[in-house]
């Protein structure tokens, strides 16, 4: 997201449902943090665990008297690791998410996110029955060297084990995520972790490339010249490597990072890119509803104590009228089929050309995007380049002020 800061532009004008379908919660345990992880996510051991369930809870009775929901379409529990849970602490969660958002579409998508080695029958199983639908496993690679060089706990044997039990319990709508650009990753290592990925025959996979981010081991390895990164131009290559084997093993890339065969691909992450107002609850967690933006405070214990008085909430505001349309921009072209004029003038009003007339040309001229019947899109080349996209737009209406 660009950078959001409060200021006094014109009055925003309230756009997306104002009984919002889509509902983040944040699990902010881990059995350890991962050299590369800059989440909101602490050591589980010791941790007030049902504590914070019960902080979630009120948070949930709370923000649901203030923006009541709608007819929920897609609930997603990140963390950290939401399957650190026990089976009793994860019946407990699954039921209170049911107490308070109990209007579920007949098509919702309930996704949890999971490590392999975290995810035994019995959890699987509590999960199912609890209402959730998709799990998403933090595989990263297939090579048990660079798991352990990651800081990953788990090696290959628990990503068949944890799929098979997954199976057992009912899940169909299974994702992995993989990661390129690692430390000492050659390209080779790489296509051989695609290929193991895709003899699984998934419905989707989540491809994301390295990013070190401050505060995590990487990044003080990085700075100490400690981090042995591939070149731009073998990570080009490992990118060009996972277009052509996704396509070749018929998946379709609806978004930058994402591929997926249809009608699987990730509903809570396209609401995220069409810039759809959500509800973000737990430590650390981030909402939008109705252009207001707001942020809860991270720490486990001072979240649960903050929930016992009022909202947890580090910080709430506005979003300028600007800004959203450079972030509508940002994220929406991050999915392949571009961003559309319809959605953007029923958001704001104003058509696209109008407001960003400098950047789409000049995008367009440098072939990075394409113009469709719809709106634009990134053009083949663009795709590649992305970043160098969206730099243009974030920024572009923002900075004038």
């Amino acid at each position: 997201m660009a950078n959001i800061q409060p200021h006094s532009a014109e009055p925003a004008v309230v756009q997306g449902s104002t009984k919002p379908q889509v509902v983040y919660i944040h699990i902010p345990f881990c059995t350890n943090k991962c050299f590369y992880c800059d989440f909101n996510s602490y050591v589980l051991k010791d941790q007030p665990v049902m504590a914070y369930l019960q902080g979630l809870e009120r948070e949930m009775e709370r923000t649901v008297k203030e923006v009541p929901p709608g007819e929920i379409k897609s609930i997603f529990v990140g963390g950290g690791t939401p399957t650190v849970l026990k089976p009793d602490e994860m019946e407990y969660f699954l039921k209170t998410v049911r107490t308070y958002f109990p209007n579920w579409s007949d098509t919702i998508e309930f996704s949890m996110e999971a490590n392999p080695g975290t995810t035994d029958l019995e959890k699987l199983s509590v999960m199912r029955e609890g209402g959730v639908n998709r799990v998403s496993f933090g595989v990263q690679s297939f090579n048990n060297g660079l798991l352990e060089r990651i800081g990953r706990i788990h090696d290959t044997d628990d990503v068949y084990q944890s799929l098979e039990n997954a199976r057992k319990a009912g899940f169909e709508n299974m994702s992995i995520d993989l990661m390129f650009g690692l430390p000492n990753q050659t390209v080779e290592m790489l296509a051989e972790s695609v290929d193991k990925a895709l003899a699984l025959g998934l419905p989707h996979y989540s491809i994301y490339s390295l990013k070190v981010e401050e505060n995590t081991l990487f990044h003080t390895m990085y700075k100490k010249n400690q981090l042995p990164l591939p070149s731009e131009d073998e990570e080009l290559q490992m990118y060009l490597l996972l277009m052509n084997r996704m396509k070749e093993a018929g998946y379709e890339q609806y978004e930058i990072s994402n591929f997926a065969k249809p009608g699987y691909h990730s509903r809570h992450n396209m609401a995220y890119w069409l810039n759809e107002d959500y509800y973000g609850l737990g430590a650390g967690a981030h909402g939008y509803i109705g252009r207001q933006r707001h942020m809860n405070i991270k720490g486990v214990n001072p979240y649960t104590e903050a929930t016992k008085e009022e909202l947890p909430r580090l910080e709430s505001f506005t979003v300028p009228k600007e800004e959203a349309m450079e972030d509508f921009m940002m994220v929406g072209l991050r999915v392949l089929s571009g961003v559309s004029e319809q959605h953007f003038r029923e958001q704001f009003g104003l058509s696209i050309e109008d407001v960003f007339a400098k950047p789409l040309h000049k995008m367009l001229d440098a072939g990075l995007l394409d113009k469709t019947e719809a709106g634009y899109r990134l053009s083949e080349k663009g795709l590649l380049f992305g970043n160098d996209v969206f730099g243009e737009f974030i920024g572009s209406l923002t900075s004038k002020e």
